[in-house]
């Protein structure tokens, strides 16, 4: 059996959650794969409480989270939900006149809290430039690392 969790179904519908919150702005796959981390971790950066669980190391999410997202892209582009642009900045995504609707179809307490999370990463990040991205996005590299780094040990010495 295939897990639900990361599979292109779930990372599919966030992308089309954060993409329909920032409608009419369209966003690069760089931008989605922030946008979806925080949605889903926006108790990290003082939001409201995560989507999931605080696993150790989750920052590093972050390095394999794109082909996932471009796996749940690909799904819904495919389903006639989200657009691929080809612009003067590079590609980008956008939803198609049926995301709403098909958004609205689903009721489940997981996708309210979605949608509400997307909706406040869009308020709290969406007009963020990219260097203001990459600074948050800094932190969590310096905390990720530094869950690598080995424990001090009473008296000053490494283990």
């Amino acid at each position: 059996m295939t897990s639900p969790f990361n599979s292109p179904l779930e990372t599919g519908i966030r992308a089309l959650a954060i993409l329909t919150a920032v409608f009419p702005q369209s966003l690069d796959l760089q931008y989605l794969v922030f946008f979806d981390y925080l949605t889903v971790h926006s108790g990290d950066v003082e939001g409201p409480e995560s989507l999931h669980a605080p696993l150790p190391l989750r920052s590093g999410e972050l390095t394999v989270r794109r082909k996932l997202i471009e796996r749940g892209l690909f799904l819904m582009i495919s389903r006639g939900l989200i657009q691929h642009l080809s612009t003067s900045n590079g590609f980008q995504y956008t939803v198609t006149d049926n995301a709403g609707a098909f958004l609205s179809m689903l009721s489940s307490r997981y996708i309210s809290k979605l949608k509400e999370r997307a909706e406040w990463v869009a308020e709290n990040y969406g007009e963020s430039t990219s260097e203001e991205l990459k600074a948050v996005e800094q932190r969590f590299f310096q905390e990720w690392s530094t869950q690598f780094q080995p424990f001090e040990r009473a008296g000053g010495r490494r283990t």
